[in-house]
């Protein structure tokens, strides 16, 4: 099976080489760093680190991750692993998310920041804790499958990603994703992973307040509309 990685990107100069860098080749084929037009020396940084770039303009995280999946397709991807480009997440560990994907004990695998595992202090805040809850209580009643957390880190098959029907392209498409997947039944897996501070920048969500705004009013339209459309 072969194993690519998707990492959105928009600035993420002295985290995207590290993060790059950190997941193990022995487990992960090829790396994708899907950029949104980085101003700083993100495309530069992820090249070194041995990622093939492509620029995507078209503003969107979700959009930056279809244009991931697509690039995967082609490159023949069994498997596709999301995370993010900050270096919060825990690229050591990757083959913990992939593994139940690869060998069928599992169908969608997330890791979960909420989980138990050790957790830098200031990695998350307690809103971004409270809402993940709040979210996965919701999704319990709405979708069928309590949720622990919209961490980005995840893996899932090619095919079975495809057959989602992926649409959101804005910060709705990692709740798009747990919402498609609870509905089509199937198997999800949460991983309780470490979790770190970013490496280097600012959140583009949970650095200021127009950003968590933005993200938040997509989240929550993303899981009325999707809940709608998958009850039909």
């Amino acid at each position: 099976m072969t194993v690519i990685a998707i990492i959105p990107a928009w600035n993420e100069a002295g985290a995207i080489g590290p993060t790059v860098r950190g997941l193990p080749r022995d487990v992960v084929d090829q790396i994708l760093v899907i950029d949104g037009g980085s101003t700083d020396g993100t495309v530069a940084e992820a090249e070194a680190a041995g990622a093939t770039v492509i620029i995507e303009r078209r503003r969107g995280y979700g959009r930056a991750c279809q244009t991931g999946v697509e690039a995967a397709a082609t490159a023949g991807a069994t498997i596709v692993l999301f995370l993010d480009g900050d270096g919060a997440d825990a690229t050591e560990c990757a083959a913990q998310i992939i593994d139940p994907v690869r060998t069928g004990a599992a169908d969608f695998v997330l890791a979960t920041r909420t989980g138990g595992a050790p957790r830098e202090p200031g990695a998350m805040g307690a809103h971004q804790v409270l809402a993940g809850k709040l979210i996965g209580a919701a999704l319990g009643l709405m979708a069928g499958h309590r949720y622990s957390d919209m961490c980005a880190y995840r893996a899932i098959r090619l095919d079975t990603l495809q057959r989602l029907g992926m649409r959101e392209m804005t910060y709705g498409w990692n709740l798009e994703m747990q919402i498609r997947a609870a509905r089509a039944g199937l198997r999800i897996l949460e991983i309780p992973l470490p979790y770190r501070n970013r490496l280097a920048g600012a959140s583009k969500v949970a650095g200021n307040l127009r950003g968590t705004v933005k993200a938040s009013t997509r989240i929550v339209s993303t899981l009325f509309r999707v809940t709608a459309e998958t009850r039909k």
